[in-house]
């Protein structure tokens, strides 16, 4: 399998991470794994480091605060473009991503996808544990954005995702300006405008079950307005 980087961010997810660490390595042992701990206060990094003492394929990037969720992808992707990784995800720490499905993801890069998406709107796909107002504001965004941005992926604001070296490099993290919910949409946004192959493999989402969500009313407003910056750029080639 190329050479692969599993990047998942944290901040105070001391009860979930364990876990995880220990799932994504039984689900694909092949990859390294980064954890990108914002200087949680509950001692999330502490319990990163103690794993990537025993375990040469876990890794850890240490921030000096919450810095948001598109600067922590971009500084591991930058990290990991330079030490020679092929492949990169995407993944939550809460479960929400479910690491069963990293083989799904593997099959349709090995087929030829330069971006693969972890789609909750595709038959096959769905949300389990949400109300009633949590389905609106995503399924909301991601048609809202479709729509502005002319964009056939059915799932733009989702978090599961995976990209190649090549992908990455016609992206042009340096460029992103996005940063916490509207950097999905960005990164997706640039995928599509340098024509690269997305595909989109359905994902069974489950809401956290332990910890505290990170998204606000904040997050959803600011994507709104990035998704209308996206638009007035590219039709100006400012992209």
């Amino acid at each position: 399998m190329a050479r692969t980087l599993i990047v998942t961010p944290t901040y105070n997810e001391k009860e979930n991470l364990p876990r995880l660490i220990e799932a994504v390595r039984s689900a694909l042992p092949e990859a390294d794994l980064l954890i990108v701990d914002d200087n949680s206060p509950d001692g999330t990094g502490a319990i990163a480091d103690a794993f990537a003492a025993k375990d040469p394929q876990v890794k850890v990037m240490h921030r000096s605060g919450k810095l948001g969720l598109g600067t922590a992808y971009i500084q591991a992707f930058t990290k990991g473009l330079a030490e020679g990784y092929e492949r990169f995800f995407e993944m939550d720490a809460d479960f929400s991503h479910d690491p069963k499905y990293l083989k799904d993801f593997v099959r349709a890069l090995d087929e030829g996808a330069d971006v693969v998406v972890g789609s909750r709107n595709i038959p096959g796909g769905s949300v389990e544990g949400w109300g009633p107002g949590r389905h609106v504001i995503s399924k909301g965004g991601s048609l809202y954005s479709r729509t502005i941005l002319g964009l056939g992926i059915r799932d733009l604001t989702g978090g599961f995702n995976a990209f190649t070296r090549r992908a990455l490099e016609k992206i042009e993290l340096g460029k992103i300006h996005s940063n916490g919910y509207s950097f999905q949409i960005e990164m997706k946004f640039r995928a599509s405008l340098s024509g690269l192959r997305i595909q989109e493999v359905p994902i069974v989402f489950v809401d956290r079950q332990v910890g505290k969500s990170k998204m606000s009313r904040k997050i959803f407003l600011e994507a709104i307005g990035v998704v209308w910056k996206l638009r007035y750029d590219a039709v100006r080639g400012r992209l």
